[in-house]
């Protein structure tokens, strides 16, 4: 029987291989120039997406407030966000693989014009809670990361996307900023307004540059006889050698951190006791180390090191971050803590998206990424009630020890295993 399924095993990955090979032969017909051309507009689109979210989510808390939602009341509207996410990041995966990465960031970019819309819009709390349901295919990130797998090789993609990340760090501090501008000097549903336009704008820049297709006809076909929301198919992909592992990995590495960065708003004024504009400044600080981070030095290290020694090495700096963490006692300290705890996350986002997307067939990249795209939407789920508990019953520090515990089991795994399989670098 293992002899089987060790074959079955090898056929898939050579599988894999032989469809990404024709991918990347196929996709050398838009010329290198164009490839360039249409990642560069990938990122131009994750980075005014990311604003408009960005500037939404720090407005957020005084719309709902506004309204006569309490701190509870709020909560679950997160969850509802955060559970849409969560559903639809695989779907829409799917809908990328079978209608091409064009339309599927054209519907991301709809969606995000359709929720700003409805929260302009929201002066009822039902209303607010409604205006949420757009987020359920607003997922312009694992589009832009589709259109880089489709368009780059193997051994360029951890640094392409690697460089995704000066989007989010964009997103942060012009997100950041311009949200607290605008709804302070012109009214609280401004920033909605820009969102809308902004997210049409975008809209028609992914109707206008991104190709119809990107990736070849014949991984195209291969996924269209399959239904978009079939959960086989799906849950088919976390059965090629490797993936699971480095999913579970994935998921668990970041979960404590996570959790507490859904709690840091209270945390922020509870703990450190900043101010809504010094949290602000927190969150620029965030975003210029995640800028500098992804754009200098995670691709150096893809040129250099394996996948499997920077995985290692990801996990290493997260237990450390979480013993930071369980010391920690101003808000000095957590700047400090912030710089390995930026390299980490980005580290382990970006080798285990180029390792997954690797694993799988070049026609199932989008689904992976829209698997790998609901981890953070996992977390925004659980992370109220989970957060609440951790932080009201054992305080701050236990965020720090949970960390600690986790990566430490999850380095010594890592150590006896040979996961990821396929140990590379990038030339």
């Amino acid at each position: 029987m293992s002899t089987m399924n060790t074959k079955a095993n090898s056929a898939g990955v050579e599988g894999a291989s032989g469809m990404k090979s024709k991918t990347l032969g196929e996709s050398d017909g838009l010329g290198e120039v164009k490839r360039g051309q249409v990642i560069l507009v990938a990122y131009l689109i994750t980075a005014l997406e990311l604003t408009f979210v960005f500037m939404q989510l720090g407005v957020m808390p005084y719309l709902a407030k506004s309204l006569g939602l309490d701190s509870v009341g709020f909560g679950y509207l997160q969850t509802t966000f955060g559970v849409l996410q969560l559903v639809g990041g695989p779907i829409f995966g799917r809908f990328a693989d079978q209608f091409g990465t064009r339309a599927a960031l054209i519907l991301s970019c709809a969606s995000g014009s359709a929720f700003f819309l409805l929260t302009s819009i929201s002066t009822s709390i039902p209303l607010l809670f409604l205006s949420r349901l757009p987020a359920v295919f607003m997922h312009g990130l694992p589009g832009a990361q589709k259109v880089i797998t489709d368009l780059t090789t193997p051994s360029q993609r951890a640094d392409a996307l690697g460089k995704l990340g000066l989007c989010f760090g964009i997103g942060i501090i012009v997100g950041s900023a311009l949200g607290g501008v605008l709804s302070t000097k012109f009214g609280i549903f401004v920033p909605m307004y820009v969102g809308l336009v902004g997210s049409l704008i975008n809209t028609m820049i992914a109707m206008a540059w991104i190709p119809l297709q990107a990736k070849p006809k014949s991984d195209h076909h291969a996924t269209e006889q399959s239904d978009v929301f079939s959960i086989r198919e799906i849950l088919r992909l976390m059965k090629f050698p490797g993936v699971m592992e480095v999913f579970i990995i994935k998921v668990f590495s970041g979960l404590p951190i996570g959790l507490f960065m859904i709690m840091f708003s209270i945390i922020s004024m509870d703990f450190f006791g900043l101010e809504a504009v010094e949290s602000g400044y927190l969150m620029s600080y965030f975003g210029v180390l995640q800028m500098v981070v992804q754009g200098l030095v995670i691709g150096k290290l893809t040129k250099h090191c394996t996948e499997r020694t920077l995985l290692r090495l990801s996990v290493f700096v997260f237990g450390v971050v979480g013993l930071g963490m369980a010391l920690m006692r101003t808000v000095w300290h957590y700047c400090v803590i912030a710089v390995p705890l930026v390299f980490a996350f980005s580290m382990l986002a970006t080798i285990t998206d180029s390792i997954l997307t690797k694993a799988v067939p070049s026609s199932d990249t989008g689904t992976m990424l829209g698997i790998c795209a609901s981890v953070q939407p996992l977390t925004r789920t659980v992370g109220p009630t989970i957060g609440g508990v951790l932080y009201k019953e054992f305080g701050v520090s236990s965020f720090g020890y949970l960390q600690l515990i986790v990566n430490v089991g999850l380095f010594v795994y890592l150590l006896k295993s040979k996961v990821p399989l396929d140990e590379t670098k990038s030339q």
